[in-house]
């Protein structure tokens, strides 16, 4: 990824475009002097021609044109040290997504362009933004894209899990690849839009979309693998479509409810008489038009389901990307949490901490870094930013889920050896590449949001919540100094800038800790998380020790006890006197009373 990052800014700077395949020809020294994405095999073979002659015929002109590319991608996306004091406001946050809401594809969702990527990190920004300003019509459009994204052809409706993007504008055909970072973020986004609205639609998605993690993606000793290519056999797609006559014989007698359902009909119509199967129709409405009961039509859609994954199971399956990468781990590890946190399921929990055992076992380096890759019990690759900003969530998030302060303690070392071996101390950015990497022709920062997280905004969220958590000023400092530099760039590209934006959130409106101690915390804090409330930050303890300080004397011997604090000033505790002799209602109306609390 550190050289990927380099030649695509390189294609970027020549071409004003980018992508893959990503070609470029450069000097032995490695700097550019050629590039492109996809060329016909004619095309290619001109160009490749075309540059050896020029470099044989003026080899001097060649090489001025590689160092003054090399000084364009040393300076492109420089970020400069922001020197005015950071002043945070919700202006900033209006004004990017008035402008942002322009792009809003209000029939189907997402953006109004195609080919139509899912975007997760945006979405999770505006389900915040639009809690704690109320803003209805965010809350629909979100709402809109989520149902939209699940009835489409880019969410695999049989087996699971998402594909990378559409071709389409309308969520239809999916590039069939699917990919372990989107399905990690993907099923982040549907468990705090569980949390948030109550939607039954999104607790299947994220169950069955875990259900294919755990079956397709997932090694024996807890680590995940990285993708399913997009075709098998040779063609595109075809392990997922399926002809009217397959259907027709497997499904039988209920095949005329089946593909209205499915839509094997001109909506469903792919190409070659293929077709791929989507939803069109909320399930109640389906059920109220077809004169059957919602059970009824639930029961016939998993049987079907089990019919089509039973039969599938059989073709020649796509190619597996079996190596595992720490970053997208990280991210898979969360979503399992995300998911625990969202439905109580403990069997996502131990997932997660299984692969978050193997991160610190096999990944984690006895001088305390990051290896980057794993495969067949080798791990290589010195580790890069977004390995250490996405494992270090990850951690801080199992903490919340278990106050088990090992995690803590794991994303505290990880945090430090990041800011020792990555940090730009003159713009208080982080490089992509440790500095006891070998050198490249540029040191580039990931600033920018994209189907990824930036590794910048990342470790500045983290760093945020563990100066939170730890009472560290200098993970402040860092944080704050990061989001300086950046405020000013967000309203222009708010879709570029919404992990970021999550960053500004939690720095404008009211945060707070919410201190629950006591034999039953964990189970008290999953509780008091069904109540939405983002700008907040969970910290506890089960065995009365002190870590993190903010849980210093705070223990009540024989009950369970909440503290809602505000820049570590505690309120008056609520105390859950003797949990088990507490009736279900006595307890939920102490719960609200802490709730209450949180504006």
């Amino acid at each position: 990824p550190d050289i990927d990052q380099i030649y695509m800014n390189a294609v970027q700077l020549m071409t004003q475009s980018g992508g893959w395949p990503l070609n470029c020809i450069a000097l032995p020294d490695g700097k550019p002097i050629w590039g492109g994405t996809y060329f016909p095999k004619e095309t290619w073979l001109q160009q490749i021609q075309q540059v050896h002659q020029y470099y044989t015929e003026k080899p001097n002109e060649v090489i001025d044109y590689a160092d003054k590319l090399a000084q364009g991608i040393q300076q492109s996306e420089l970020i400069i040290l922001n020197e005015e004091t950071a002043i945070f406001s919700i202006d900033k946050l209006n004004e990017m997504v008035a402008k942002w809401q322009n792009n809003f594809d209000t029939i189907y969702g997402g953006e109004n362009r195609s080919p139509k990527f899912p975007l997760p990190n945006n979405y999770l920004f505006l389900i915040r933004y639009s809690h704690l300003i109320n803003d209805e019509k965010i809350k629909k459009h979100i709402q809109l894209t989520l149902k939209k994204m699940a009835y489409g052809g880019i969410y695999d409706q049989i087996g699971g899990g998402f594909s990378r993007y559409s071709v389409d504008a309308y969520w239809k055909v999916p590039h069939f690849e699917k990919m372990l970072y989107d399905n990690a973020q993907l099923v982040s986004l549907y468990s705090e839009a569980f949390i948030a609205y109550k939607e039954p639609l999104y607790k299947k998605i994220i169950e069955e979309t875990l259900s294919f993690i755990t079956r397709e993606l997932t090694d024996d000793n807890g680590a995940f693998y990285s993708a399913l290519d997009v075709d098998s056999e040779g063609e595109e797609g075809k392990f997922y479509i399926w002809k009217k006559s397959e259907l027709e014989q497997l499904i039988g007698r209920e095949y005329s409810l089946f593909k209205d359902y499915y839509n094997i009909n001109k909506n469903g119509l792919w190409e070659d008489g293929n077709y791929i199967l989507l939803k069109t129709e909320d399930q109640d409405n389906f059920s109220t038009r077809n004169n059957i009961t919602s059970k009824e039509l639930e029961e016939k859609v998993l049987r079907w389901k089990k019919i089509l994954l039973k039969e599938r199971s059989k073709r020649k399956r796509p190619g597996l990307d079996d190596k595992t990468l720490t970053s997208w781990n990280g991210l898979m590890c969360k979503a399992f949490i995300d998911a625990y946190m969202a439905l109580g399921n403990t069997e996502y929990l131990d997932a997660a901490i299984k692969n978050a055992n193997f991160i610190i076992s096999k990944q984690v380096q006895p001088d305390g870094s990051l290896l980057h890759s794993y495969k067949d019990g080798i791990s290589t690759i010195n580790g890069y930013l977004e390995d250490y900003a996405f494992s270090i969530s990850a951690f801080i998030r199992l903490y919340e889920a278990t106050f088990n302060s090992d995690w803590l303690k794991h994303a505290e070392r990880l945090a430090d050896y990041t800011i020792q071996h990555f940090l730009d101390k003159e713009s208080n950015m982080f490089f992509f590449t440790s500095n006891l990497d070998d050198p490249l022709i540029a040191r580039k920062m990931e600033t920018r949001d994209n189907v990824i997280p930036a590794s910048n905004s990342e470790i500045a969220n983290s760093l945020y919540l563990l100066s939170e958590y730890l009472d560290k000023p200098t993970y402040l400092e860092h944080s704050t100094k990061m989001l300086n530099n950046i405020q000013n760039l967000m309203p222009e590209y708010g879709s570029g800038y919404s992990n970021w934006g999550i960053l500004l959130l939690n720095r404008i409106v009211p945060f707070y800790q919410v201190a629950i101690v006591g034999l039953k915390a964990d189970k008290i804090s999953w509780e008091f998380n069904q109540t939405y409330h983002p700008n907040k930050l969970l910290v506890g303890n089960n065995d009365g020790s002190c870590f993190p300080s903010i849980l210093g004397n705070k223990w009540i011997e024989n009950a369970t006890t909440i503290y809602v604090c505000e820049n570590k000033v505690c309120q008056i505790p609520i105390i859950l006197d003797d949990i088990p002799r507490l009736t279900k209602h006595e307890k939920e109306k102490k719960i609200k009373a802490a709730l209450k609390l949180i504006k």
